[in-house]
């Protein structure tokens, strides 16, 4: 993809070249905290928040190649997005891994990236796919987490709403607004991870552009 730039851009060695060191100097991470911290502040709250919301996507991968796996809950061959919120919905972090990996076993490496830079993280919402011991082990002296596990009812039927959660699965449908999140066309999972961070970057400036306009 990166071949077919417009006329206009320079060589395409040249822009995947600034988009690997930007990549791997962590840039994007850095913008993309500011931003957050900007926008909570817009909304009215503390810049570092205090809870978040935890949860992953599947999504097929192409044939770039690079690592690959297949999650049987969700019976898509590919890589999962492993992302947490705040509960504005912004996106605090983001980890790509194979989609064979269980989302208790990713959550750790997952919450130590953002351990220290969002100091007062203190409380996770997360779905039934997090609960059970292991994961509360792999996060025991890793920081002061309290995991709150939020289970749909037994009597519950067909779609519902549930607490918190859908705060996380609205992020994923304003990531899956930016077509080159549609698939993961990636071969190295640090590129894939960049280009969601870039998508929620654009997503904060838009918000916080319009909010400037408006005041």
């Amino acid at each position: 993809s990166w071949r077919l730039l417009p006329s206009d851009m320079p060589p395409w060695q040249t822009v995947y070249g600034w988009f690997a060191i930007l990549r791997d100097s962590f840039v994007f991470e850095k913008i993309s905290h500011a931003l957050v911290m900007a926008d909570r502040e817009r909304e009215g709250r503390q810049a570092s928040p205090t809870a978040a919301i935890i949860d992953s996507q599947s999504v097929k991968t192409t044939e770039s190649g690079g690592l690959s796996g297949f999650d049987a809950g969700k019976k898509v061959k590919g890589r999962k997005r492993h992302i947490v919120t705040d509960t504005l919905g912004l996106m605090l972090a983001v980890l790509v891994h194979s989609a064979a990996v269980q989302d208790r076993d990713g959550a750790p490496e997952l919450l130590m990236v953002i351990r220290y830079r969002y100091p007062w993280l203190r409380h996770v919402f997360a779905d039934a796919g997090y609960a059970g011991p292991k994961l509360r082990k792999a996060l025991a002296g890793k920081g002061d987490w309290k995991l709150d596990i939020i289970r749909r009812t037994d009597n519950t039927t067909g779609f519902r709403v549930q607490p918190r959660r859908w705060v996380v699965e609205r992020t994923f449908a304003w990531l899956g607004r930016c077509r080159r999140l549609a698939k993961d066309w990636e071969r190295d999972t640090s590129s894939s991870a960049a280009w969601a961070t870039i998508a929620s970057i654009r997503l904060m400036t838009r918000r916080l552009a319009t909010y400037c306009y408006v005041t």
